[in-house]
């Protein structure tokens, strides 16, 4: 399972690398419906998956079936019932991106 850092930013580029290629995150909250999204770019910054809402627990590429998509889940661990600005912060959430090879173990 890889942590990813949820910049304490309202709009952010994160590089990633996962299996040895590297990614950009974009991070971006929504201040009106109180909401994080993620998007995943390429190091040209062209979008390979539109901003897409963070929701507690449920794999966030699950109905995306890209080939240029890293091959795993991506998804914020949490026991809270959603993802807030300050969910990340306060460490009430984990952004998390869990290889196929660590899923097909369980």
């Amino acid at each position: 399972m890889i942590y990813i850092q949820v910049p304490d930013m309202n709009d952010s580029l994160s590089t990633v690398t996962i299996d040895d290629k590297e990614w950009l995150l974009r991070f971006t909250y929504n201040e009106i419906g109180d909401y994080w999204s993620f998007g995943i770019y390429d190091l040209e910054e062209e979008p390979i998956l539109a901003m897409t809402k963070i929701v507690p627990n449920f794999p966030l590429i699950h109905f995306y079936n890209y080939t240029d998509l890293p091959n795993g889940v991506f998804g914020a661990l949490s026991t809270e019932g959603r993802i807030g600005r300050e969910t990340f912060n306060d460490g009430k959430a984990e952004f998390v991106f869990i290889p196929i090879e660590e899923l097909e173990e369980e």
